[in-house]
């Protein structure tokens, strides 16, 4: 008997079980810290809404001019995104997101600074330059170490720091308001932002010394783990071909990621800049109050998006995934501002359709990242992102005209809702849904 045989299919699972421990560790060394930076991002472009509460009347701006301010982030953001990611090919993952938030962090903490229209949108156009390109470039570094058929749960993981930043930021922010005002001459909303921004400084740099740009620069996985995980993510490699950044842009499948990702996001962002003004307008007037009331939405969604990220990962499957979670959203959002009268109900519909919004969100960043790799993936994320992300300057300046001109909050809503039940069937046609692999 021959005792140092091995036995057929032995390796394969010995090398599973390594390949598995080598996952666990790159998810604790990376995904805790990319989480609170994100969280952290999401929070510092959002929590304008909360802002509004208390500035809107210390400054003097209309609905129109909050709407517009809170948009114009984006137009900052999309000018600046591509060539943002096209640098971090060039000079690495770590000083990319270093630079971003030392910059952005300082911006957010400077509104405190705003007063009146023009300073506003000044200060919120530089916060969307100075964060231009770390979403995506995040997604783009996590190719590095993931793969294919591992994103959808990467990124649930990840892009939980959204509905993390919602969650936190309302009760957070309602209490920062609250607790600080008037302390050192300084309003509520200003301790806000210099409290909510100033952390971002420090993670920068915590995350250009903790952060390897490649696994083969990383020191904490051994030559042993390193190969090995080189040779699980060949097969993502050899699977797609490399493009050129000028062969993405003429790819119409691109397109046709983006316009659905530009419906989700007027839909997220909708929800993240008007909610307090919404739940305001429902009969709640304390601060505090509308802060907790804010954090359920998301709480839901955080809850949707491992759900729904895992089934897509389980059944192979992205297009409907996306879809069917946007539509229903859609429709829920239509039923939630049908029901002004009945609190619960209505705030349960809201609080469904975020969920739904998140989820869908979530999955569809799995689609463009099992497709593209090289300086073509970085270009081509960021360039889906940033046609996508116009939403977030269509969305809430749209309301905001729409309101100070009817009065009528619902109304803008109206049209969101529709863009999100019309404009995500594009991805039903699209190859890029299709997982290979």
């Amino acid at each position: 008997m021959n005792h140092g045989a091995t036995l057929p299919g032995t390796r394969d699972v010995y090398a599973s079980a390594d390949l598995s421990s080598i996952y666990r560790k790159i998810n604790w060394r990376l995904l805790p810290l990319l989480v609170l930076c994100y969280t952290f991002a999401y929070l510092d472009r959002v929590n304008i809404g909360f802002a509004k509460l208390q500035m809107q009347a210390d400054v003097g701006i209309s609905d129109a001019v909050y709407g517009l301010g809170a948009g114009i982030f984006f137009l900052g953001y999309v000018l600046f995104e591509v060539p943002s990611n096209l640098l971090l090919v060039r000079i690495g993952a770590r000083k990319t997101i270093c630079r971003i938030m030392i910059l952005w962090g300082l911006t957010s903490a400077s509104m405190l600074f705003v007063q009146g229209e023009y300073s506003f949108y000044a200060l919120r156009f530089l916060l969307g330059i100075f964060e231009a390109g770390f979403a995506p470039g995040m997604i783009f570094f996590l190719t590095y170490w993931y793969s294919t058929r591992r994103m959808a749960g990467v990124m649930a993981v990840v892009m939980c720091a959204g509905p993390i930043g919602g969650m936190l930021g309302g009760p957070v922010s309602a209490w920062i308001m609250t607790r600080f005002s008037g302390a050192h001459g300084l309003d509520g909303w200003q301790w806000m932002f210099l409290l909510e921004g100033l952390p971002c400084v420090l993670l920068g740099i915590v995350a250009f010394i903790f952060l390897a740009d490649k696994p083969e620069k990383a020191r904490w996985l051994s030559p042993q783990e390193r190969e090995l995980l080189a040779a699980d993510l060949q097969t993502r490699q050899a699977a797609h071909a490399t493009h050129a950044f000028k062969d993405v842009l003429k790819d119409p499948g691109i397109y046709a990621l983006a316009i659905p990702y530009f419906c989700l996001i007027s839909g997220l962002y909708a929800v993240s800049f008007w909610l307090p003004t919404l739940l305001q307008q429902s009969g709640l007037r304390d601060t505090m109050q509308i802060g907790i009331w804010s954090a359920i939405p998301y709480i839901a969604a955080i809850v949707a998006m491992f759900v729904l990220s895992r089934h897509s990962d389980r059944r192979h499957e992205r297009r409907w995934h996306v879809t069917a979670p946007a539509i229903l959203a859609g429709v829920l959002l239509v039923g939630a501002l049908s029901v002004p009268d009945y609190f619960l109900l209505s705030m349960a519909m809201l609080a469904l359709a975020t969920a739904l919004m998140w989820a869908a969100y979530t999955v569809f960043w799995a689609i463009p990242s099992q497709h593209l790799k090289g300086p073509a993936a970085a270009g081509g994320i960021a360039l889906i992102n940033s046609i996508g992300l116009l939403g977030g300057f269509v969305s809430p300046s749209l309301i905001g005209w729409i309101k100070t001109s009817t009065q009528s909050l619902n109304a803008g809503l109206y049209v969101i809702a529709a863009l999100l039940v019309v404009g995500v069937l594009p991805i039903l046609f699209t190859r890029h849904a299709r997982i290979q692999g």
